[in-house]
This record gives structure tokens, sequence and C-alpha cells, in this order.
């Protein structure tokens, strides 16, 4: 039985900060994806323009715009789901090594099972790639995210969703991470 949004928001935790993403109850990561308004940005003719410098595509169908703490944050309802898009550009990830940052995007995802980990390209920039199984505060999830290096930030993108209904949303997650395109230096 489908919980409702209030409860969905009283069980969500945001994230106190993008790059130390900590695993909510409920969907799992898709809980924190709870309330885009974004961060900062605007949304103009389906496209996300971070104040960051870069832009991604939102998805067309069934996603909204939440409230949070990462740049731009969507959930769906049916199928359940949640992705993010954030970016560093402060601080010391910027320097940090691809696997460093690729595991430090999954912190509180307990009983991590690699599903898919490899190195891709997105946006003409090195991406680490991981897809995880895990539980969070007890129940199981399914994780897809990428971590692009730019030269001076770190993109992280996120996809969550309860398992049965992870594959649903992988289309539109990878839709949405290869409409990425930084600005120079990004």
């Amino acid at each position: 039985m489908w919980r409702s949004d209030e409860r969905l928001r009283e069980e969500a935790r945001p994230l106190s900060a993008p790059r130390s993403l900590v695993v909510g109850p409920a969907l799992g990561l898709a809980a924190l994806l709870a309330g885009c308004g974004t961060q900062a940005g605007r949304i103009e003719g389906g496209t996300f323009y971070s104040p960051k410098g870069y832009t991604v595509r939102l998805p067309e169908k069934g996603w909204r715009v939440e409230s949070g703490n990462a740049d731009l944050e969507l959930r769906r309802d049916v199928p359940a789901g949640g992705m993010l898009a954030d970016a560093t550009c402060e601080g010391p990830d910027p320097g940090r090594p691809l696997p460093v940052l690729a595991r430090h995007l999954v912190f509180g995802l307990t009983r991590p099972v690699t599903v898919e980990s490899d190195t891709r390209t997105v946006g003409g920039r090195p991406a680490a790639h991981r897809v995880l199984r895990g539980v969070v505060d007890g129940r199981e999830v399914e994780v897809e995210s990428l971590v692009v290096k730019g030269d001076r930030c770190v993109h992280d993108f996120l996809y969550v969703a309860p398992p049965g209904q992870f594959e649903a949303g992988r289309a539109d997650f990878q839709a949405f991470v290869e409409s990425f395109s930084s600005g120079a230096g990004q």
C-alpha cells in the first residue's frame, strides 16, 4: 500500500550536505527527495540551468521537482523513485579520486551489493558509475549513481527506487544523465 505524500515527507530526512548523501527511510535514497523548487537555478523549456554552470533536461513524464539540498531533486510516485543532480565546486571534493567520490555518494546504504561498477564518459568528462542494492532503515532499495569529475566541480547524479520498481525509471535516469552539459572548466 502506498503511503500518503504527507507521511513520506514526515519520513524523509533531507541531506545535511549533498556530497555526503546519507540515505533516508521510506523509499531509501528516494526518500531523501522529499517535499524543485531547486536549491538554486531555474527551469526553462524542460531544462534545468544551474548557477554552477551546468544544465540537464528533465524527464518528460511523471516526475516532479521537489525541495531539497541538492541542486535539483525529482520524485515520482508511480512507479516510485527519485533522482537528483548536484554539483560541488568548493572544498576538497574536486581533487579527490573518482572511486572515493563514488563511495561517498552512497554513505548510509547498509549491506550494499554491487550490481554494476564501471567508468564512463558523461558530457566529455570521466565518470564513475555504480548500481547497488542495499538496505536503508530496514527497507531494501536499488541505487544507480554517477559521479562526473570536472576541472572545478564534481557532479553527482543519483537514482533510487524500491527493488520491484527500479528498472521502470532507469531509462529516464539515463536520459537525464546523458543530457548533462557543463560549462568550460566545470
